[in-house]
């Protein structure tokens, strides 16, 4: 589902084909010089590389391998009056843009905070209206939950939820409700709502964590706003780059 690998492949594929082309390219002098004793003059357009300069494409290549590796922290269920702020005030002071996946019924009355959320960066997603799951819907009634909160989220920002995230990670391709919304899933679940242990929710948070990990938590609890802060600390000193869902999925 992520493209970083689709694009790194097609990248070696351009790098490859651009060292082949210049490995056959020549340079023959013109026809009659071969009696003249002096030595032309250098054409810088047909100098040579000096010994050791990368190609182009090895260049590109290694400059892509030398990125450093990018995650995406995402919050489900907000927004809450108390600890979305809270949260936000942490990503803020450490320069991180996250993506929430905000709940339609959630929004009203913390419109203010929805605005914040656009204002300063943050990817703003879906999760419904009421956080059913959509699978046990009719198409109409699906749509209607996804469209709703979109809705609610444009009078705020503008703009709509192009990024989606299903209740319970279940979801089918019907339900993009032709507007083509994007389901967004996650490789890396903290579990923080099962448990007020800060320590824990860390662990989870910061295991196995590589290039492309989609973590998922929630800005509904106060432990999960502690534990996302320290995890984006501790992350962050690793050399991991937080980005926002778009940017790990479609860059």
């Amino acid at each position: 589902m992520y493209w970083k690998g689709i694009a790194a492949s097609f990248f070696i594929v351009l790098a490859v084909s651009a060292i082949s082309y210049n490995a056959t390219e020549t340079t023959d002098a013109p026809a009659g010089r071969a009696k003249e004793t002096h030595q032309p003059e250098e054409n810088p357009e047909q100098s040579e590389e000096k010994p050791g300069q990368p190609e182009e494409g090895d260049a590109r290549q290694q400059a892509a391998e030398e990125l450093p590796p990018e995650i995406a922290l995402t919050f489900d269920d907000g927004p809450h009056p108390v600890y979305t702020p809270m949260l936000l005030d942490g990503l803020k002071e450490r320069g991180i843009k996250a993506s929430f996946f905000l709940i339609g019924k959630n929004i009203e009355g913390r419109e203010d905070i929805v605005k914040r959320m656009d204002e300063e960066g943050h990817l703003i997603g879906n999760h419904t209206y009421s956080h059913v799951k959509l699978t046990s819907l009719s198409v109409s009634d699906a749509c209607e939950e996804l469209l709703k909160t979109s809705r609610l989220v444009k009078s705020i920002t503008g703009h709509g939820t192009e990024f989606m995230r299903p209740p319970f990670g279940e979801w089918e391709k019907v339900m993009e409700c032709g507007i083509g919304m994007f389901p967004v899933l996650w490789n890396v679940d903290t579990r923080d709502w099962t448990t007020e242990n800060v320590s824990e929710i860390i662990r989870r948070g910061t295991s196995g964590i590589k290039d492309g990990s989609m973590i998922l938590m929630h800005d509904y609890y106060e432990s999960s706003v502690e534990a996302a802060l320290k995890i984006v600390d501790t992350l962050e000193a690793r050399g991991f780059v937080f980005v926002t869902v778009d940017e790990l999925l479609l860059e």
